[in-house]
Order: structure tokens, then sequence, then C-alpha cells
């Protein structure tokens, strides 16, 4: 599974790179989603090989510190890319005469690069949360990687600030970009219902598909994760929800934008052969 996410994700990313037909904000945005996935996969699946090749389960407090903070860059990443491809398909059919002057080159950077500088404050905000407390050791995380919202629980238990920790960050990086995926799709649905035809409608409508197949999966298995621990969840069922998206959703988002796109299964194959 991690192969196949890691050279998914890049045949992604090499496809739109390499066809010039590619080169739209629609591609932009899932190449760089494909790059985050690529990030966020390795920040979790290696170590977990590794404790299983040596039936040991250990991390140093460094190493635990690191690696919540680039899941939390990359994982943030996903989550705020997701929200700006809903925003680009809301131009794309609510606004498609202007299309091309409001999502230009310049534009399209600047909310790639404004979701970074956000993922990094989110992840060093995390991080100095953990740092705040003393140092700990011989403690046990029931998941497989270093959880966020677990480690909040074992530098303050049975103290408002882990809880007011999770509730600023799922309203800045939960509520908010639910919130504005939401919002782009309902006005995309009015828009859409004012088309006459009914292949318009499709033709409308199956832009938007696959987003919407990845944002049910991403959110749905994340925000899990931390509502469950809030409300004291099964830890297995924790760690079980962890997998579905640290290491599945990344693996299918490649499967559920090409099996889906015939712009990019002819790049695709055509990328394909001439590796070949």
């Amino acid at each position: 599974m991690y192969l196949v996410t890691v050279l998914g994700n890049l045949l992604i990313i090499l496809a739109v790179s390499s066809d010039p037909r590619l080169h739209t904000p629609m591609y932009f945005f899932l190449s760089n989603l494909s790059l985050a996935d690529i990030g966020f996969i390795p920040t979790t699946v290696p170590k977990m090989i590794v404790n299983l090749l040596t039936h040991s389960k250990a991390i140093s407090y460094v190493g635990c510190l690191t690696q919540m903070s680039v899941f939390l860059i990359f994982g943030f990443m996903d989550d705020l890319l997701l929200t700006v491809m809903a925003y680009d398909r809301f131009v794309a059919i609510c606004h498609p005469l202007n299309y091309s002057v409001i999502m230009n080159p310049r534009h399209c950077g600047f909310l790639v690069l404004l979701s970074l500088l956000i993922s990094l404050f989110d992840s060093q905000l995390q991080n100095l949360s953990v740092l705040n407390f003393s140092y700990f050791k011989d403690v046990e995380i029931s998941n497989f990687f270093c959880d966020p919202s677990q480690l909040l629980n074992l530098t303050c238990p049975e103290t408002s600030y882990s809880t007011m920790v999770k509730c600023f960050v799922f309203a800045i990086f939960g509520f908010a970009p639910i919130a504005g995926i939401f919002f782009c799709y309902y006005k995309i649905i009015f828009s859409i219902l004012r088309i006459s035809s009914s292949s318009g409608k499709y033709k409308a409508f199956s832009t938007c598909g696959s987003h919407l197949t990845v944002v049910c999966v991403f959110y749905g298995t994340s925000l899990g994760v931390y509502l469950g621990s809030a409300v004291s969840c099964s830890p297995r069922k924790g760690a079980v929800t962890s997998v579905m998206y640290t290491v599945v959703t990344p693996m299918l988002n490649p499967f559920i934008y090409s099996l889906r796109n015939k712009d990019l299964k002819c790049s695709l194959k055509r990328l394909c052969s001439s590796l070949v």
C-alpha cells in the first residue's frame, strides 16, 4: 500500500507536468494534493513497518515530536488543498466567463503557498502545546503513530487546556474548511439546477464527483478520530480510523481521480507508454 500510494501520486504529478493540456488550475491543485500525499504517508508508514519487522514499538521523544510536526504539516495541507479545489470548482461552474481571470497562475500559486503557511503555523502551535509541559517517557500511545490528540491528553490530562487546543484546531482546520466546501457546493448545485439540458447538468457535476468522494473519505475518517478522542472513543476503533485517513485515503486518491477523468487517463497512458 505504501509503494502504491507513492508511485500512484508520483505518476499523477508526472502526467500533469508532462502534458500541456493539463496545465490548468484544477490539475495544478491536484498535483499539489498528490505532492502533499507523498509527504504525508512517509511520516507514519515506514516507522510502522519497522515496528512490525523489529517487534519494537518504541520511538524517541524527539522522533515523536518530529513525526507529529511533519504529519500535521502535510495532513493540513491535504485539508486546505481540498478546500481550495472546491473553490476552484465553484469559480469554474458559477463564474465560467471570469474563470481564467480569477484563477490566474499567480492567484493559484498564492492559494497553495497560503495553505502551506497555515499548515506550518498549526504544526508549530500543536508542537509548542506539547513542549510547554514536562518531558515524558515510558508512556504508551494507543495508536501506530504519535497522534497529536493523544499527545495532548498525555501532557495535560484532566485539564481544560487540551480541550481548548482541540477546539481551536477543529474550528480553524475542521469547521472552517468544511463550511467553505459546503458553501461552494451549495452555490454549485444551484448553478447546475439552472442548466436546462440534462447532459449539461451531468457534465458540470461530473467534474466535482472525484473531489466529493475524496472529501467524504478524508473528512469522515480524520474528524472521526479527533471527535472520537474528545468523547473517549475506543482506542482500537481510533487506531483503525487513523489507518483509513493516514494510509488508505492517500492510496485511493490517485485511483479516484484517474479512473473518473478521461484527460488524466489518456495522459497517464501516454506517460506509461513513453516510460516503457
